[in-house]
């Protein structure tokens, strides 16, 4: 696990939208695991500049979000489905819309839902790169603390801490679901590759029980030791606050 001082928000996400460039560029049949929240925001316009500006195609390119809440999909203006069409796709019309996967959190049967969203990673898998926020419990997708490491797809509880972090970006707090479809631990470390992004006071404290390194089910982030290409991108803000005394490695 590399851990990199980006400096700030912007660097980071310029190099995280400079490497899935390279990575499409060199490998069209390339697959990405995709992310949303504000931690995104920034690397989604730098990526859309990269693909207009070097006439990227994307025809061949299979994406995987990791999650959407239950009860939001397609047409709802907060959910993640709309996330990344307003933030990516709309952007340029070579992606293939049969690749782009983001779960259906209306579906009329979740359980086949999770199941067939499970089936097409592992078929059109695995992931090249795998993008990822961390939220202030340390979780990664969905993937409160205690989830299972060798979980794979499927309805989550969302804690309290969670809901709280997340409710702003809904007018009213009681329209903030409870649930979400994820990405499972066990699906996100199948990956090639994972590039995990954290800025700002927030998350200092996850990305500080991150570096001590015990590996613990409470704190689902730390399952990212037991992956060999990883690389963690904070800003100064966090970094500054680091107690590397502290750090197994």
């Amino acid at each position: 696990m590399k851990i990199l001082n980006m400096g700030n928000k912007r660097l980071a996400s310029e190099y995280a939208a400079i490497e899935i460039i390279k990575q499409v560029t060199e490998h069209p049949q390339t697959t990405l695991g995709l992310a949303t929240g504000d931690t995104m925001l920034e690397v989604y316009p730098d990526l859309i500049d990269l693909i207009n500006l070097n006439q990227t195609d994307l025809s061949e390119v299979h994406t995987f979000n990791l999650d959407e809440y239950v009860g939001l999909g397609e047409g709802d203006k907060d959910s993640y489905h709309t996330y990344m069409h307003e933030n990516l796709f709309n952007h340029n019309s070579s992606w293939g819309k049969e690749h782009i996967h983001v779960p259906n959190g209306k579906a009329e049967d979740i359980s086949r839902e999770i199941k067939d969203y499970e089936a097409q990673l592992e078929a059109e898998g695995p992931v090249d790169i795998q993008l990822l926020g961390i939220g202030e419990n340390g979780h990664i997708g969905f993937n409160e603390p205690g989830a299972s490491f060798e979980s794979k797809t499927r309805v989550v509880d969302l804690t309290e801490s969670t809901i709280n972090a997340n409710k702003v970006h809904f007018e009213r707090t009681e329209d903030m679901p409870t649930q979400a479809i994820s990405m499972g631990l066990g699906s996100i470390m199948s990956a090639k590759r994972i590039i995990l992004l954290a800025f700002g006071d927030k998350k200092a404290n996850a990305i500080q029980q991150l570096i001590e390194g015990k590996v613990s089910e409470e704190l689902p982030a730390s399952i990212l030791h037991q992956h060999d290409n990883v690389e963690i991108l904070v800003d100064d803000t966090i970094y500054q606050q680091l107690d590397w005394s502290k750090s197994q490695g």
